[in-house]
């Protein structure tokens, strides 16, 4: 049975468009003045603005056009410069004005791309529909009694931004890249921390199959509020066998809204799938039009910084970094940053890449800690790295006494403490040629056992030397001089 259903699904091709809610980094809510801070008690950053009290007037956060703006520029939307907010009407228990301010017509960007890659090097551009500014609703909360439900309106009136793709999507897969794509992009921007558990960003999924080669459309299911980017592929994955298994029995998909359990992996209907016109949708009346003005534009460009995309390129066409580690040093900007910084002093790009991804990156996780806690200078990496490439000390050196210095002392200069710690390689040939006699002479049996094709005991001769020579050898050099000591006693 499962042969079959295998043979079906290569017969389908799904086609998604997610929507996601990116939460907006404001102090106050879109609106009005009340705070937009995560964790308070409930139904405490509300105001007669949040309630939806009688004759309570909206006024627009200045925070969150600057922001949409900023987030069109990245994706290279059209940044539309006349804007109007609509009101989106619904009934619902945490709604306490019965609609909901949006834009619906004209959104502030329209158009856009997004390139992600995946595991397998596959690259492909996200096509974006548009970005609307609007608020968020309050929130409805079912597990706390039996009977009732409670309503907090904290997150009424919270500052998001809808980013739509078009359907284009086709997998699981590259829909979670897509995700992990877009929360980097708003967190290099620092427009959104892109906490998903906290509901930073939310995820709606449209999924749909059709037989592959067919140009029409099948009837979609919404997904509506995956809080996290695991979720979005386990619950994309399962409705696509779920759908591809209706079809193959003849059934008819019908269009529903539906909830993802993560704990079953499966879905299930909330409600039938709402149309636009269910919305009712007319422009708001209590807030003017927006004009964006050349000057407004030109000022977010100047405030833009170096994008994830673009140090991407940078690392792996000026650095000749391999996609890998771009991806790894791009992951996250302070991360970005720091690497910035540590070449400015050295130009060992890839060796300051693994020290990057290697021992500071383990440093940070077992600290659990971030690059902007780390308070080693750049330079003093660089530092490091450049005595490495020269001979001057090696790897366990580097990475055991001065690193470890410098993590207790991160203020000091590498260069005081390789004098300090006596640090500074032996390259003289002449001892070294002396301890090399000294660890033949030791290990006589081994010399042997080498010469029987036991190429391992080079390992104990190795550490030998490191002893003798407390560790200030070049081990390179070492290791050619000891073949060559031990091939002449044949």
């Amino acid at each position: 049975m499962t042969i079959i259903l295998e043979s079906i699904e290569h017969q389908y091709e799904a086609v998604i468009g997610l929507e996601v809610h990116v939460q907006l980094s404001t102090l106050s809510k879109a609106f009005c003045s009340d705070s937009a801070s995560f964790g308070n008690l409930p139904n405490q950053n509300i105001s007669a603005v949040s309630l939806g009290l009688p004759g309570a007037l909206p006024l627009c956060n200045e925070k969150i056009i600057r922001y949409a703006t900023k987030l069109g520029l990245a994706v290279k939307s059209k940044i539309n410069r006349y804007n109007f907010f609509d009101r989106k009407n619904y009934f619902y228990a945490d709604l306490p004005k019965g609609y909901q301010i949006t834009q619906d017509n004209q959104p502030i960007c329209i158009g856009g791309h997004l390139k992600i890659r995946l595991e397998n090097g596959v690259e492909k551009e996200i096509i974006l529909n548009r970005i609307h500014m609007e608020e968020d609703a309050g929130k409805s909360i079912h597990d706390i009694d039996n009977q009732y439900s409670f309503i907090d309106l904290n997150r009424a009136g919270v500052p998001l931004l809808e980013v739509v793709t078009e359907p284009m999507i086709s997998s699981g897969e590259e829909a979670a890249a897509y995700l992990a794509e877009l929360r980097k992009l708003v967190r290099y921007l620092d427009i959104c921390d892109g906490n998903m558990e906290e509901g930073s960003m939310r995820c709606d999924a449209n999924v749909s199959i059709r037989l592959k080669g067919d140009k029409t459309l099948g009837n979609r299911c919404e997904v509506k509020n995956l809080n996290s980017i695991k979720n979005v592929q386990k619950a994309i994955e399962h409705e696509i066998k779920r759908q591809i298994k209706l079809v193959s029995k003849g059934e008819r998909i019908e269009q529903n809204t539906l909830n993802f359990d993560a704990v079953t992996g499966q879905t299930s209907p909330l409600r039938s799938k709402e149309m636009a016109n269910d919305y009712r949708y007319f422009p708001e009346p209590d807030l003017l039009p927006l004009v964006l003005s050349d000057e407004f534009i030109n000022q977010i460009k100047s405030e833009m910084p170096v994008l994830p995309e673009e140090l991407y390129q940078k690392f792996t066409s000026e650095m000749n970094l391999p996609s890998y580690d771009a991806l790894v040093l791009t992951s996250e900007k302070n991360m970005a940053d720091y690497f910035v910084e540590v070449t400015k002093f050295t130009a060992h790009y890839k060796m300051a890449s693994n020290w990057m991804m290697g021992t500071i990156k383990s440093y940070l996780n077992d600290h659990q800690m971030g690059f902007d806690q780390f308070k080693i200078p750049p330079s003093e990496i660089a530092a490091i790295i450049n005595l490495v490439e020269d001979k001057a000390i090696n790897h366990h050196q580097a990475k055991d006494q001065l690193f470890n210095s410098l993590i207790l002392e991160p203020y000091k200069r590498v260069s005081d403490l390789v004098k300090e710690l006596n640090l500074l390689a032996k390259n003289d040939n002449d001892e070294l040629s002396l301890f090399i006699e000294k660890a033949v002479e030791r290990f006589p049996d081994k010399v042997k056992e080498y010469h029987n094709g036991k190429k391992g005991v080079l390992g104990l001769f190795m550490g030998e030397l490191m002893k003798l020579s407390k560790g200030k050898i070049d081990p390179q050099n070492a290791n050619k001089l000891l073949i060559e000591k031990i091939e002449s006693l044949r």
